[in-house]
């Protein structure tokens, strides 16, 4: 009977095992002691989300593991972890078409923290892919956690720089498109306001401001400012109020990016297309080519913003970017950038973006802003190099202001954060919340403009000590003469608007004829005490004189080729005929003056003592005719120029009447008359053609031009095509 019992019972036990382990066991370990297995609970491990324990989400990138396995942790009682559970993995969703989606192992069971993980392997395609991990609780009911991972491309590096680099450079390209129709729009504009600059500190701000919103670059300015002091068309402090005015004139063009306007970018492209393509007026075409190069400048900026949006998930850039709260790291690397980049704009476009997708704080923003302010002193530094001094006191007084800002505000950055978020309100929006990625590019863009302006406040009343300090650091010194010649004050870079190149051409011009009016005051001596030395330094300028006639011509037809409005077309036309009549003038005193001085030397001639004295007298209406039209020249005056044409006859009417005083000499047989008749007479024709070549130079606004411009420059070329042709003769 034992025996028969031990059989049932074994046979049942047996039956019992088969059946478990077909429908499976809801418990591994049989050891377990007894509880109530309703109160069994599934958690995600490491989920942060408070609202929602059972439901977290990854990032990833196709066709690789995700990052973290899927890991939950079963309690009892919500607190007490319990072992040989099985979990149950599954995969609920791919995108469309993936495949390769997989886990490690479907069912796990819990170890002795209670938890159970699967390692994932993400699928072919990017996109969302759901997966669940459950228990069975034997509530009535499944107790399950969801993961959500979202997968980048498999290339979306590759895509990520290809599109920071193409729409870094179409922002670049609209930038300087907008700033190049802007500046052949306000050109003119531009050029009055510099004209009329005062010692006036407040004035000089607006100036600088304008000029850089128009330029839409301060380190432009800046540049620009070397060229205009050392031209001596506004004095070194009165630069300084212009820096300080453009360090806020730079900041329009980040307010200008903080507004959203990239899904309109094309529309406005296509707006500037038609004012360019189908407008006849140059004044529409350059404003269509303004609002052209502002569509761009937004289609760069929505590539970029496009192709950074995976790195609002890629955990290891996160972590870079927190550690830029750091102010020294911050400020470094806006200034390293800035520098590469030149543009100061172009850096904080960027920063907007990243705060646009909420990718950086105001806290990391703002010594990244102070780093980029410095770096736009360092495009100034390197223009200054090869400079005057002057020119080096400019780019140091661009240093210093920006040295002094980060000193400022270097050591309070997360108080004035604080009060930037104070003024910039986003209407119906938490600013103050971490994840209001809305309010940042305004927040950002409010900060810049904020530290240029309250350095701007802090730094003019100190605008004198600081012109007395730089001129102490960088005192005057004689520059030591160039052997090579070259220019001093034309600028490539400012050809593009026309207005201000004009202006520069104006002073090279200038610079040109006070040469030759040295030249024209240093042959004389020759004729009375002869002085091959002074001779020679007179060959040598007038080499000079060439060489910038020819560079100052060519600069001319370059901003000949801008679009320019007819009044600028007056204007190159006169430089171009001033700079051929001052050219002319060295020829006359190198080519025929100096060989009549080694003659008279030659053949040891004396001028009598009346005739030395009718020459001296008839070369100082010369040398002040010649004064009359570089004083003429620079501040055009239809008054001074009839007074210029009215002293050409005086003098013309004195040459005739020298030549009759001589001849009544030679009749008298005065000694030395008749030896040195000839080179005397011939002294006195060419000295009345120097006036006359002076007086052209006023004539031009009297007179309606024979020539036109294009017959003015082939005038030139001829000019100097016969000059080498009888230099080769020679």
């Amino acid at each position: 009977m034992e025996t028969k019992h031990f059989k049932f019972y074994s046979t049942l036990l047996f039956f019992i095992l088969l059946v478990a382990n077909i429908f499976g066991t809801e418990f591994k370990d049989f050891n377990l002691p007894p509880f109530d297995s309703t109160k069994m609970s599934i958690e995600i491990l490491g989920n942060q989300n408070s609202k929602n324990r059972l439901t977290k989400v990854f990032h990833s990138t196709a066709n690789s593991l995700l990052q973290n396995p899927l890991r939950v942790k079963v309690l009892y009682n919500g607190d007490e972890p319990i072992k040989g559970v099985p979990v149950y993995f599954a995969i609920l969703s791919t995108p469309q078409k993936s495949v390769g989606t997989s886990l490690s192992e479907d069912t796990v069971y819990t170890n002795e923290d209670g938890i159970a993980e699967s390692i994932v392997m993400i699928g072919s395609k990017k996109g969302d892919y759901e997966f669940s991990a459950r228990i069975n609780n034997y509530s009535g009911k499944n107790d399950i956690a969801y993961f959500k991972a979202y997968a980048r491309e498999s290339s979306w590096v590759f895509y990520l720089i290809s599109g920071l680099i193409g729409g870094l450079a179409l922002f670049l390209f609209g930038m300087e498109m907008m700033s190049e129709g802007l500046k052949k729009t306000a050109g003119s504009r531009m050029r009055n306001i510099l004209s009329t600059i005062t010692n006036n500190r407040f004035i000089a701000v607006g100036v600088g401001a304008f000029i850089t919103m128009i330029i839409q670059s301060s380190s432009a300015t800046t540049v620009m400012l070397v060229s205009f002091v050392q031209a001596q068309l506004m004095t070194f402090t009165q630069s300084l109020g212009i820096i300080l005015g453009a360090s806020i004139g730079t900041t329009i063009t980040a307010q200008l990016i903080a507004f959203k306007l990239t899904d309109y970018s094309l529309l406005i492209v296509g707006i500037g297309f038609l004012l360019v393509f189908i407008s006849k007026s140059k004044k529409l075409k350059n404003i269509g080519e303004g609002i052209l190069g502002f569509g761009i400048l937004f289609l760069g900026m929505w590539l970029m913003s496009d192709s950074m949006y995976p790195l609002r998930t890629y955990q290891p850039f996160i972590d870079l970017l927190l550690k830029l709260e750091n102010p020294i790291l911050g400020i470094l690397i806006g200034t390293i950038f800035t520098a590469l980049i030149q543009s100061s704009s172009a850096f904080i476009g960027i920063i907007i973006v990243l705060g646009s997708q909420g990718l950086i704080t105001l806290e990391a923003a703002i010594p990244l802003l102070l780093g980029s302010n410095f770096g736009t002193s360092i495009t100034a530094g390197l223009a200054s190099i090869n400079s005057g001094r002057e020119a080096k006191r400019v780019a140091l007084a661009h240093s210093l202001f920006k040295v002094m800002g980060l000193i400022l505000f270097a050591w309070w950055i997360p108080t004035f954060a604080d009060l930037i978020r104070t003024f910039s309100p986003v209407e119906g929006v938490d600013i103050t919340s971490p994840d209001n990625y809305a309010a940042i590019p305004r927040q950002i863009a409010n900060a810049h403009t904020f530290f240029n302006i309250i350095l701007t406040i802090v730094l003019l009343p100190l605008i004198s000590f600081a012109s007395n300090l730089i001129i102490k650091i960088l005192p005057d010194i004689e520059e030591e003469e160039d052997d090579q010649f070259k220019t001093k004050y034309l600028e490539e870079d400012l050809i593009s608007t026309p207005a201000l190149a004009l202006s520069l051409t104006k002073a090279e011009i200038i610079r040109m004829a006070l040469k030759v009016k040295e030249m024209i005051e240093d042959i004389l001596p020759p004729f009375m005490n002869f002085d091959p030395d002074k001779l020679d330094k007179i060959i040598e300028k007038e080499n000079e004189i060439d060489f910038l006639n020819i560079k100052i011509n060519r600069y001319l037809r370059k901003v000949s080729q801008e679009s320019i409005i007819e009044e600028r077309s007056d204007e190159i036309f006169q430089m171009m005929n001033t700079a051929t009549e001052i050219e002319q003038i060295g020829d006359v005193i190198a080519k025929r003056l100096v060989p009549l001085a080694e003659k008279k030397n030659q053949l040891n001639l004396h001028f009598s003592e009346e005739g030395q004295k009718e020459i001296k007298e008839y070369h100082l209406t010369t040398v002040k005719q010649i004064s009359r039209a570089i004083d003429f020249f620079k501040d055009v005056n239809l008054q001074d120029a009839k007074h210029i044409k009215k002293k050409y006859k005086k003098y013309r009417l004195l040459e005739l009447e020298l030549r009759r005083t001589h001849f009544d000499r030679l009749l008298d047989e005065v000694p030395g008359t008749l030896e040195s008749s000839q080179i005397h007479l011939e002294l006195i024709e060419l000295l009345k053609r120097i006036s006359s070549h002076s007086t052209n130079i006023a004539r031009i606004l009297l007179e309606s031009p024979v020539d036109t411009e294009k017959e003015i420059t082939l005038k030139a070329e001829l000019h100097n095509i016969e000059k080498k042709k009888k230099k080769v003769q020679e």
